[in-house]
């Protein structure tokens, strides 16, 4: 098992929660994901991450997978202009490598929002620490996990 799927599970468990994480035979976009674990798209939580071009750190913006981060609603809600993290960044802040980064079990804090669209359901999925796999969690579940706030910032 990765370090970082080992991460994962570790916070989950020690939130109380449960860490059953399944594999998939990879899931490249929302939709591999969704049709892998047999939900509807906007169940699978997406982890985006934008560097604050000020300050330098990495934002986590998680979405329903249907949904597209709107750049000037979610730079508005960072307060100060975001650009794209490279994969550097993102290792260096959460640990986890692009297409596999998770909502929990960051190497270091992150800022986080969290899409309203997640709160409509019982179940949500996420990655959990590789491309390859995925777990379930109750969306309300998330914003005190992750520290992330509820906010408006999809097209």
């Amino acid at each position: 098992m990765s370090k970082s799927l080992k991460r994962v599970r570790a916070a989950l468990e020690a939130a109380g929660l449960p860490s059953d994480v399944r594999e998939t035979d990879g899931a490249r976009t929302a939709q591999m994901a969704a049709d892998a674990v047999g939900c509807a798209l906007d169940q699978i939580t997406k982890s985006i991450i934008f560097r604050g071009e000020t300050s330098g750190q990495a934002i986590l913006f998680l979405t329903a997978g249907g949904n597209q981060v709107d750049p000037a609603k979610a730079s508005a809600l960072a307060g100060e202009p975001l650009g794209k993290a490279d994969a550097a960044l993102v290792r260096n802040q959460t640990g986890f490598a692009i297409g596999g980064v998770s909502p929990v079990g960051h190497l270091n804090p992150i800022r986080a929002f969290i899409d309203k669209r997640l709160m409509a359901f019982d179940i949500v999925w996420a990655a959990a620490g590789t491309p390859n796999h995925v777990f379930h969690i109750d969306p309300h579940d998330l914003p005190g996990l992750t520290g992330a706030s509820e906010a408006e910032f999809t097209a």
